[in-house]
């Protein structure tokens, strides 16, 4: 159902930009949804289904915007925030968004090199970055610190000019996007989050690079090496 194009006959406003009405397309007729348009919208709008939600009591509903239209959970939320009879149990989104860090640490008393933290998810094979997704009111570095704090243990300081971002498909038709910072950390004493994070290593780059099977990730520790050679 996520990303399907849609036309959806509007049957009334429900607040600012938030429409009510029923969806139509081949193999679906007449079907609940929400409409979230900062357009005029009048009689119908043809768009894309970026939320599917569950309403306590209510059963399934959709979430739909123009076409070309970005929404994240978050954002989507808050829309329906304003309905106040609206008790949403489940909600599966098209477009995901999760910020993180490449943390660097440098300890005076060795070579003077720095180290990257790399940690592997519980659910996961692969070692990557910290990283989570955005919550509400967050900007993005604050999402990237606070994920890292619950993560890792580690406060950090973000560090500027770098900011790269990776999208790709997981599976389906999800559409995530991955914005990474660079981080320093002023220790390397790491205290796992045990529900989340598996096993952690501080790594140099060259070992990060052959760690790391993700061609994202592999593109990210290439722009950091570049950047970490103009902070020397």
């Amino acid at each position: 159902m996520l990303a399907k194009r849609v036309r959806v006959n509007i049957y009334g406003e429900l607040s600012e930009n938030l429409y009510s009405g029923y969806a139509d397309a081949q193999g679906m007729k007449n079907t609940p949804a929400y409409v979230i348009s900062n357009g005029n919208v009048r009689d119908y709008i043809v768009g894309v289904v970026i939320a599917v939600i569950t309403v306590k009591g209510v059963g399934e509903k959709l979430v739909v915007a123009p076409t070309g239209c970005v929404y994240y959970e978050p954002e989507i939320r808050e829309y329906l925030s304003s309905l106040n009879s609206v008790e949403i149990e489940k909600i599966n989104c098209l477009y995901e968004k999760s910020c993180g860090a490449i943390i660097v640490y440098k300890d005076k008393n060795s070579d003077n090199s720095y180290k990257v933290l790399l940690v592997r998810n519980n659910n996961g094979r692969n070692y990557s970055f910290p990283k989570g997704h955005v919550e509400k009111g967050e900007t993005e570095e604050q999402t990237a610190i606070r994920e890292i704090k619950e993560e890792t243990g580690l406060d950090v300081e973000i560090v500027d000019s770098f900011r790269e971002v990776s999208d790709y498909c997981p599976f389906g038709n999800i559409k995530k996007r991955v914005v990474f910072f660079m981080a320093q950390a002023f220790t390397d004493k790491v205290v796992i989050q045990k529900e989340e994070i598996d096993s952690y290593k501080w790594v140099d780059l060259f070992e990060a690079h052959n760690i790391c099977t993700y061609e994202n990730d592999l593109r990210v520790i290439k722009k950091a090496k570049e950047n970490l050679d103009k902070l020397k």
